[in-house]
């Protein structure tokens, strides 16, 4: 229990437990044939006034129907429990590139999308392209069939299509980092302070002209009566390369293992097994992300794909002044958005981050 001196719990629907979430649904918002009808209509009116990705915007996707249903995925994200599920898109009845629009209309009932890296790539590709993350420091992990830590992304909402699942493996896993926030507070309130302060983020050589190859940002930090989790150890571990970061201290280190005891304890994290059609929405505040390692099909065109959206959200408009630093990386790489392939040799020769 708290005392008056013990660093404040944060009492807020996003704090779950994962057991308690795998035994309900109500978090998955399904689409009817009303839906699925409406949904068509919008994709073959944006198709007819040849308005894609990235210029689609919602007012060019109208789905009245669908979007209160988006409104209350909306309202999840920024105010309740911080993820949804959208089951029911038939993948059978879509190119992948009318899935990718659909998707993208969809996206935009929440927000404008935000570029994903130094390329201006508006829709990112999640898919084994047989590179290395530990040696290629332009590789990212979703771009390898490796397990991926927990961590979240660089904007309000993290969006998931799952286009084709693995032939074994690839599970998503969530927790909710405001649960874990707490735990810290309960069990570890020194540790908890540790978290408060600015750790050094590798940016993995998507520096721009004048800026350091790392940023500084607090994985726990409070701002307008909000709590904010980031946290990616992955990075803050690849920083450690650069001589110019500081070396992590003991009370860090032993910090970030308790991160990572917490988020993959059975008790925190939930799992979720995706079909083809599903759409994860997460939001970066309050809940982590990481995936199973997985074993592919050897068909190219049965491999894992999924395509990703980075979202901004009104009820974000304002975040704290520590993300500052990471928030340079978002602005400048808007600037330049790219329309998204789906060839995979094209795929491949974006592959330069």
């Amino acid at each position: 229990m708290n005392t008056t001196n013990s660093p404040p719990t944060y009492d807020h629907p996003s704090v779950w437990r994962g057991p308690d979430m795998a035994v309900r649904d109500d978090w998955i918002v399904r689409l009817d044939d009303e839906d699925l009808a409406e949904i068509d209509s919008a994709l073959s009116s944006a198709k007819a006034a040849g308005i894609g990705v990235p210029a689609l915007g919602r007012e060019d996707f109208h789905v009245p129907r669908v979007a209160r249903k988006m409104a209350t995925i909306l309202e999840a994200l920024e105010d309740g429990r911080g993820f949804a599920l959208l089951r029911g898109l038939p993948m059978h009845r879509y190119t992948r590139a009318d899935a990718a629009l659909v998707y993208w209309g969809l996206g935009a009932q929440l927000g404008p999308a935000f570029a994903q890296n130094a390329q201006g790539e508006m829709l990112g590709h999640v898919r084994d392209l047989g590179v290395d993350w530990k040696t290629d420091v332009r590789v990212r992990g979703y771009q390898t069939h490796a397990h991926l830590p927990f961590h979240n992304d660089s904007t309000d909402v993290v969006a998931l299509l799952c286009l084709q699942h693995a032939k074994s493996g690839g599970t998503s896993r969530i927790v909710s980092s405001t649960a874990v926030h707490n735990a810290f507070v309960e069990r570890r309130p020194d540790l908890w302070a540790v978290m408060n302060e600015p750790f050094c983020v590798d940016r993995r050589g998507e520096e721009s002209a004048g800026q350091k190859p790392w940023y500084t940002t607090p994985c726990f930090t409070r701002f307008e009566g909000r709590l904010y989790v980031r946290y990616n150890r992955t990075f803050i571990e690849s920083a450690q390369r650069l001589t110019e970061v500081p070396r992590l201290s003991g009370a860090q280190r032993e910090a970030l293992d308790l991160m990572d005891s917490l988020c993959n304890d059975p008790a925190f994290y939930l799992d979720m097994q995706f079909e083809p059609g599903d759409m994860q929405f997460l939001c970066n505040y309050t809940v982590l992300h990481s995936r199973s390692d997985y074993e592919d099909w050897p068909e190219p065109e049965r491999k894992r794909h999924l395509l990703r959206l980075w979202l901004r959200t009104p009820g974000f408009a304002r975040l704290p002044p520590a993300f500052a630093d990471r928030n340079e990386d978002m602005i400048a790489w808007q600037r330049t958005p790219r329309a998204p392939v789906f060839g995979l040799s094209e795929i491949v020769a974006e592959l330069a981050h």
